[in-house]
């Protein structure tokens, strides 16, 4: 499925942005679809994922509570809320689609929840949140 991120910006600290994930053509209720971001010189890290089955969500602990994960129905996205943003969320943000019933959380050695990037083979176009003043 080819995914198309969007709603990337300049954002002050503090400020909040909306991010949309859409597949032409393709439900996203068929999936479950999982948020990275990688900023520059860093590896593509996990943000949120959202089940296919339930709509259960799950967030990275440094997004926990000011993020926001959710599918709209009538635009046929899965959008992330971003609140409370910090310089440190700065990154190009991709979204990515995997037709598994569950998220593929694990959890890490120091307790932390995690999702490999290599669980996803679908993959959008990133877009670019900087949050600078």
């Amino acid at each position: 499925v080819q995914l198309q991120a969007s709603g990337g910006g300049l954002v002050q600290p503090g400020g909040s942005l909306r991010l949309s994930c859409a597949a032409p053509g393709v439900t996203l209720d068929d999936y479950n679809i999982a948020w990275f971001r990688q900023a520059p010189g860093k590896e593509r890290e996990w943000v949120s994922c959202i089940n296919r089955s339930d709509g259960r969500t799950y967030y990275a602990n440094s997004v926990k509570g000011r993020f926001t994960i959710s599918r709209d129905n009538a635009k046929k996205t899965v959008d992330l809320q971003m609140a409370y943003l910090k310089s440190e969320d700065t990154a190009v943000y991709y979204c990515a689609a995997d037709e598994a019933n569950l998220c593929r959380v694990v959890i890490t050695p120091d307790l932390n929840l995690d999702i490999r990037k290599e669980e996803y083979d679908s993959w959008g176009r990133g877009t670019q949140v900087t949050v600078s003043s």
